[in-house]
This record gives C-alpha cells, structure tokens and sequence, in this order.
C-alpha cells in the first residue's frame, strides 16, 4: 500500500499510529513550544500542562508561558534542548519537512552573536536525531521590536544561504506592517522566502494588505481571509499559501470549532493551504492530530487531507 492509500485508510480507520507513521510537513512550528512535552520530562523532570479550555487574548496565553516555561528554559543550555525536542517530537510524528527558525535577537542571547553556532545548533541536532527531515531553517522576528533593532540583528543572518524563509509574529497590532518593508524587501534580495504572522487575530483587509506590502508568498494562519470573498479569490489568483493551526485557532478562540473551521472553505475555494502544528506543548495536537480531528469532524474528506499533506511536501 503506498503512503496516500494507508493515510486514506488511517483517517478512515481512527489510525493515529498509522497515521504517523506517513511522511508529512510542518511548516509552521515555533519550535520553542513546539517538541516533546515527554521528551523535556525525561531531561528535566518538568511537567508541561497544555491548556485545555479556549483562551481570549495574546495576554493569557503569555500568561501561560511564563508559568510553565519561564525562566527555566532561559539558558543556552536549555534553549538546545529545546531544539532538541522539537526534532524528536517530528521524528515520532513523521513529519519529514520541519521548518522551524530562531528569533533574531536570541543569537547575542544564546549564541555568542556567533550565527555559525547558532545554525550548526539546529544543523547538529538535524543530523543526530532525524537526518530523514528536511529542516528548513527559518528567521524569526518580532513585532514587539523596533524596526532598527531587528535590522541591527539581522546583520549576521544576511548572505547565510542556511536560511530558507523569514517569519513575522507577535501582536499583530504591535506596530503597522508597513513598518517593516525594508526588511522584507532586503530578505527578498537574499532569496527568502517571505512569511508573516496575519489574520490569526485580525481581518481579511489586513491580511490582504500584509501580502500586498510585503511581497508575502505565504502567510502564517491567515484564516481572517475566509470571512471575505474578495480576499479569497485574491489568495487564490497569486496563490499565497496558508499555513494553518486548526486546534490552536480553536483554543485561542480565533473560530468557534473544528467543525467550523474555515479551513474547509479556503481549501475548497482552492487556496493554497497545509495543516500544521504551531505549539504543541500548549495545544497538546501535533500534525497527525491535527488531520484525524479535522477528518472525524467532518471538516474535509480523507481524499482532501491527504492531498493537502501532499501539498505541503512540495517544494515550492
């Protein structure tokens, strides 16, 4: 049986096991919150509680990190374990795409401003646990950040052919998007490819804008998109992808339910979208998860997801 049949037959059969056991992408993964939560136990003896009832706000789920996270994980040391994790958690989950990244200011934090170290952090660990997986190393930055700062510390990453994309996240109204056009227009002379953070907490119009003032070629959440037709049919003509989060849109209130969400609309509409993880370790679904709760929903056929797993191993 080849992979799409066994992962048809895994939908339709309640096969998580199975499930995982199919080559799959997760391209939207912070990679902080995004590993074992067994696997940090076992080297710390933390216990990590995901959340289980929706939050409202950026502000609690901040809340949130700070109580179990915190300043435990506040250290080199620490920071690579987490790498680390987040290699395994893919591993078991089979995915074989992980893109995953760092944010800018954390290579003076954790690095020794040395950007050979922190790519080989991510590369070593690539090598060791998983080589299978195709790490698409990503730069991270925040909206929190004044735009001088981010282009003090985005010097080092320039010119490193390592880096596969760029991401913007944070409070989507931390500061206007536009803002932050000289940095995506010099990461699109360094052949990035472009992604921010858009429409998990605002509207279809930012959304749009974002694509538009940014050169996106894909967006991060983006699902404020379904709410208008006009945004729709203009994801789909410049086909701008979608990296979705179903469950964390739930438990951050962003849509009602997974029987809702407008994930079915956008994929039927025929925009561009994959199916990922964001946090595992607040949201407790990894990427297989992820397909078996929007297929026993009845959010889209087995037929659907897997060509949207397919999809998202593609390179594009």
């Amino acid at each position: 049986m080849d992979h799409s049949s066994k992962f048809i037959w895994a939908l339709e059969n309640n096969d998580i096991e199975t499930i995982r056991q199919i080559p799959k992408s997760d391209l939207h993964n912070h990679f902080v919150l995004g590993g074992s939560r067994a696997y940090i136990k076992s080297r710390t003896g933390f216990d990590i509680w995901p959340i289980t009832k929706p939050l409202f706000t950026m502000d609690q789920m901040h809340n949130w990190s700070d109580k179990n996270m915190g300043a435990r994980f506040d250290t080199e040391q620490m920071r690579r374990l987490l790498i680390e994790a987040a290699f395994v958690q893919a591993k078991q989950d089979g995915v074989t795409v992980l893109e995953i990244g760092e944010d800018v200011w954390a290579l003076a934090t954790y690095f020794h401003n040395d950007i050979d170290e922190l790519i080989d952090a991510f590369k070593s660990v690539n090598d060791r646990i998983a080589p299978h997986i195709e790490l698409r190393l990503q730069i991270g930055l925040s909206r929190h950040c004044s735009i001088e700062y981010l282009q003090s510390c985005l010097e080092p990453f320039w010119g490193r052919e390592e880096f596969y994309s760029i991401d913007l996240y944070g409070d989507e109204s931390a500061q206007p998007i536009e803002n932050f056009i000289p940095i995506y227009r010099k990461a699109r002379e360094n052949g990035l490819r472009l992604k921010a953070h858009i429409g998990e907490w605002g509207t279809a119009e930012d959304v749009i804008q974002g694509i538009k003032l940014l050169s996106l070629d894909e967006v991060q959440h983006g699902i404020a998109a379904a709410e208008s037709d006009a945004a729709v049919e203009y994801l789909v003509k410049h086909k701008i992808r979608l990296n979705i989060t179903p469950t964390s849109n739930v438990l951050l209130s962003r849509t009602a339910s997974i029987k809702t969400h407008p994930i079915a609309k956008l994929y039927g509409a025929g925009v561009d979208v994959t199916v990922n993880s964001d946090d595992i370790l607040i949201f407790d679904s990894d990427v297989s998860k992820e397909y078996l709760l929007l297929y026993n929903n009845g959010v889209l056929g087995a037929e659907e997801l897997n060509r949207i797993r397919l999809n998202g191993l593609r390179h594009l």
